[in-house]
C-alpha cells in the first residue's frame, strides 16, 4: 500500500499546469506577440517600399544592359558597313583593302572577323589575325563558320538581320571564347531586295561582364530563343536554347517593348554566378523580371533579381529581432522560472500540508519566508497545524479525519463490530494514595502517570487498526470493524485480541521499572473485556459537540465482560462470538459460563492466554496468572453479584457442552 507522502506526492502530480509554468507562458507570450507585432509592422511597413526600389532598379539595370547591348551591336553593324563600303569603293586594289580592313581591326580589337558578299561579286572575309593569334585559334575557323551560315545568309539576303551565337563553333576548335555572329543585309536594290549580305564575328566578353554586374543578372537572347550572352559562358558555349520556357515564349511573343513581372520558375539561368549542374533539376524561385526589346535583329535583354535577394534585408531584419525573441525570451523564463519558485515552492509546500491534514498528519515544520502574502498565509497554516494538531488530542484524530473527507456521513449505520473495554485494577485505592503522598501536586502525577499508561495502551490500538472510542476515567473504550474494517469481522475480531495481548506485553515491560509500594510510579494491571456483535455505530451529540461512536447490547456485554476479569483473576476475557470467530488463532480457556442480565442464555466466557502455534509463554491460565503476580480464584466463593447483582456463576461443568457440537477448539482448555 502506499504511505501517506506517496499519496500526497500523487495528488501533486495531478497539477497539470504549475504557477511558474503558468507565468512563463503568459510571459512567453507576451514577448512573442510584442516583438512579433513589431517585427511584423517593420516588415510591412518596409515591404512596399522595397519592392517598389527593387523593381524600379532592375528595371533601371535591364534598360542599361540594353543601351550597352545596342550601342555594341550598332557600332559592330555601323563600323563593319563602313569597311565594307570602304572597300568595295577602293575596287580592286588589294593592297588598299587590306589596309582599310587592318585598320579597322586596330580600332576595333574585339572583331575577329567581317564577310561580306555583293551581287556580281566574289565573297571576302577579312580575319583579324591578332585577334586570332592572341587566343591560338586557327584563322580558318571564320571562314568555316561563314560557309556554314548559308541559310542564315539566305534568310539576311530577303532583308533580315540576324544575331548568332558563334560560340558553340569555336569550341569545336578547342577554343573557349564567346562570340557573336552579327549578320546584316547591305544597301538596298530594286523589288525591295538586299544588294547583299554582311557579317561581323566579334568576342562578348565585356558584354557578359557587364551584365553580371551587382545583384541583378542579364542576359540576351534573339528572337529564336538562343543564348547569346551570359554571365556563366558554359551556357552561351553549350548553344543553350531557351524557347521552350513559358515566360520565355511570353515576352517573345510580347508585342511590347519593355515590361517588368514576376516569375515563378525553376529556370536554372536566373541562377546569377552558380548555374546548376546540367541534368540536376533546380528548385522553383520567384524572381523580378524585365525585358527590353532591340532594335538590331530582334534580340531580347532580360534582367532580373531573385525575390528572396530583394528582401533579404527584410529577411535579415526578421532573424535578428527572431534572435532577440529568442534571447529575451530566455532570459525572462531563467528570471521567471527562478521569481516562480518564490512563489511555487511555498504553495507546494502548503499544498503538502493541506493534504497531511487531510490525511489527519498535524505535525508540520512550516517556516514562513518573506513578508509577502504567501508568507502570511503559511503563518497562518503553522498556526492552524498547531491548533488541529492540539485539537487531535481531545478527540478521535481518524475519526475526524474521515468525517472530514465525508467518509463518515450522519446518522447510524448497523456494522459488525468488535468491542473492547479495559480498565485499571484498584485505581481508586492508587489515586487516594497519590493524594495522601503528593497532596496539591497529586492531581499532576495522577495525571503523568496516566498518560504514560494510555499513551502504550493507545499505540496497541492504533497499531492493530482499531480506533479508541473514548476514555472513560481510567478505562479505554475501543472499537474494530466500525469506522474501518481489516476487511471481514473474524480479521476485526483478532486484531482487538491482539491488541489485548500486545497491551499486557506492554504493561508487562513498564512494570519492570516499577516497584510495589511506589506512591509515584505503582505498577499497573488491567481487566480487558471483548466482545463481537452487531453494533449502531454513527454521530452522536449535539449541534455544538459530536463523537463518534457505537452503541447496542454488544456494547454493554464487552463491558460487563471486562467487570468479570476482576473476580475471575483472568487479564484479558473473550465473549463466545469473538471466540467463535478467532478461537482457533489463539489458546483460551474456557470459564465458567455467567447469567447476565437481560440474557436468557447464559453466556460463555473464554480467557486468552497467548497466540495459538506460540511457544513461548505463557501456554495455561495459571501461566498467565503467575506471570501477572495474580492469584487464582476459588470459584466457589467468588459472588459477583455483590456489586450489581447482575451475574450469576454457573457450576464449572454446567452448561459446558452447550452449543459447543462441531466447535470444539483445540487451543480451549477446561
Amino acid at each position: 500500500m502506499k504511505t501517506e507522502n506517496e499519496n500526497n506526492k500523487a495528488d501533486l502530480m495531478k497539477v497539470r499546469f504549475s504557477i511558474g509554468a503558468k507565468m512563463i507562458i503568459l510571459i512567453s507570450f507576451i514577448v512573442i506577440l510584442s516583438l512579433g507585432a513589431i517585427t511584423a509592422l517593420v516588415s510591412w511597413l518596409f515591404y512596399g517600399d522595397l519592392r517598389v526600389s527593387a523593381e524600379e532598379n532592375n528595371f533601371e539595370a535591364n534598360r542599361r544592359a540594353a543601351m550597352e547591348a545596342e550601342m555594341t551591336l550598332e557600332n559592330m553593324r555601323s563600323h563593319s558597313r563602313i569597311l565594307i563600303r570602304t572597300i568595295t569603293a577602293a575596287g580592286a586594289n588589294a593592297q588598299s583593302e587590306q589596309d582599310a580592313a587592318d585598320f579597322f581591326f586596330a580600332e576595333n580589337p574585339q572583331v575577329a572577323s567581317v564577310f561580306f558578299i555583293t551581287q556580281g561579286s566574289p565573297e571576302k572575309l577579312f580575319v583579324n589575325n591578332r585577334f586570332f593569334s592572341s587566343r591560338e585559334i586557327d584563322t580558318e575557323t571564320a571562314d568555316s563558320y561563314f560557309k556554314n551560315q548559308r541559310d542564315a545568309l539566305g534568310r539576311v539576303v530577303r532583308g533580315e538581320t540576324l544575331l548568332l551565337n558563334a560560340a558553340p563553333h569555336f569550341t569545336q576548335t578547342g577554343s573557349a571564347i564567346p562570340v557573336l555572329a552579327l549578320v546584316f543585309p547591305l544597301q538596298n536594290g530594286a523589288a525591295g531586295l538586299s544588294a547583299g549580305a554582311g557579317g561581323v564575328l566579334f568576342s562578348s566578353e565585356s558584354m557578359n561582364q557587364n551584365f553580371g554586374f551587382g545583384t541583378n543578372q542579364s542576359y540576351m537572347i534573339n528572337p529564336d530563343g538562343d543564348l547569346l550572352s551570359h554571365t556563366e559562358f558554359s551556357l552561351v558555349r553549350s548553344a543553350a536554347n531557351l524557347s521552350e520556357e513559358n515566360f520565355i515564349r511570353s515576352i517573345l511573343d510580347s508585342p511590347q517593348k519593355s515590361r517588368q513581372q514576376i516569375v515563378e520558375s525553376d529556370f536554372k539561368f536566373f541562377q546569377s554566378h552558380d548555374a546548376a549542374p546540367r541534368g540536376r533539376e533546380s528548385a522553383v524561385t520567384r524572381q523580378f523580371l524585365a525585358f527590353t526589346r532591340l532594335n538590331t535583329a530582334g534580340a531580347v535583354v532580360i534582367t532580373s533579381i531573385e525575390y528572396d535577394k530583394v528582401f533579404e534585408g527584410i529577411a535579415a531584419t526578421t532573424r535578428r529581432n527572431l534572435y532577440l525573441t529568442a534571447a529575451v525570451l530566455s532570459v525572462s523564463i531563467i528570471f521567471i522560472w527562478f521569481f516562480s519558485k518564490s512563489i511555487s515552492v511555498p504553495l507546494k509546500a502548503l499544498t503538502a500540508t493541506a493534504k497531511n491534514i487531510e490525511g489527519g498528519i498535524f505535525e508540520m515544520d512550516l517556516k514562513p519566508k518573506g513578508r509577502d502574502e504567501i508568507g502570511v498565509l503559511t503563518n497562518s497554516f503553522k498556526k492552524m497545524c498547531t491548533a488541529l494538531n492540539i485539537f487531535g488530542r481531545f478527540t478521535n484524530k481518524e475519526i475526524a479525519v474521515k468525517a472530514m473527507r465525508g467518509e463518515i456521513k450522519p446518522g447510524g449505520l448497523p456494522k459488525h463490530t468488535t468491542v473492547f473495554f479495559s480498565d485499571i485494577r484498584g485505581f481508586t485505592e492508587k489515586s487516594e494514595n497519590f493524594t495522601n503522598v503528593f497532596k496539591e501536586g497529586a492531581s499532576d502525577k495522577i495525571v503523568q502517570w496516566l498518560n504514560q499508561y494510555f499513551t502504550q495502551m493507545v499505540d496497541c490500538v492504533e497499531k492493530t487498526n482499531g480506533v479508541v472510542d473514548k476514555f472513560i476515567g481510567d478505562a479505554v473504550m475501543a472499537h474494530w470493524g466500525a469506522a474501518y474494517s481489516a476487511g471481514s469481522p473474524a480479521e476485526d475480531a483478532f486484531n482487538c485480541v491482539k491488541a489485548a495481548l500486545m497491551m499486557r506485553s506492554a504493561l508487562y515491560a513498564m512494570n519492570k521499572e516499577r516497584q510495589f509500594g511506589d506512591p509515584a510510579n505503582p505498577p499497573i494491571q488491567i481487566g480487558c473485556g471483548i466482545n463481537t456483535g452487531i453494533v449502531t455505530a454513527g454521530q452522536l451529540g449535539s449541534d455544538m459537540r459530536m463523537e463518534y461512536t457505537v452503541i447496542g447490547d454488544p456494547v454493554n456485554l464487552a463491558s460487563r465482560i471486562e467487570s468479570l476479569t476482576k473476580p475471575l483473576c483472568a487479564d484479558i476475557l473473550i465473549s463466545e462470538d469473538t471466540w467463535k470467530l478467532v478461537g482457533d488463532k489463539f489458546i483460551t480457556e474456557e470459564m465458567p459460563s455467567v447469567t447476565v442480565k437481560g440474557k436468557e442464555k447464559p453466556v460463555r466466557i473464554f480467557a486468552v492466554v497467548n497466540t495459538a502455534g506460540s511457544v513461548k509463554m505463557p501456554q495455561t491460565l495459571a501461566d498467565v496468572r503467575k506471570l501477572l503476580g495474580i492469584e487464582a480464584p476459588d470459584l466457589l466463593k467468588v459472588d459477583v453479584n455483590a456489586d450489581e447483582k447482575k451475574y450469576k456463576i454457573s457450576s464449572a461443568n454446567q452448561n459446558s457442552s452447550d452449543d459447543l457440537s462441531g466447535t470444539e477448539n483445540k487451543n480451549v482448555k477446561k
